[in-house]
């Protein structure tokens, strides 16, 4: 899965700035913080996005909701 440029354009619009907003205004993880450090801010945009992407994939294709980790990860 992931974020290409084959998919639908304005849902990875929305992504990248749904991801931007949790890194912005969030209440942030251990995990975004470390990606913050490592990387640009524009990769780490992206990187959100990407999982953000991921958990909605799993969300939709399972028939249990959503559960947060106790971690707080993103």
């Amino acid at each position: 899965m992931g974020l290409s440029k084959r998919g639908d354009t304005y849902l990875r619009t929305l992504l990248m700035h749904g991801a931007r907003s949790v890194i912005i205004q969030g209440t942030r993880s251990a995990w975004i913080d470390g990606l913050l450090k490592r990387r640009p801010f524009n990769v780490a945009v992206a990187a959100v996005a990407n999982k953000l992407a991921r958990t909605i994939w799993a969300v939709l294709a399972r028939t249990q909701g959503y559960q947060a980790s106790p971690s707080g990860a993103v």
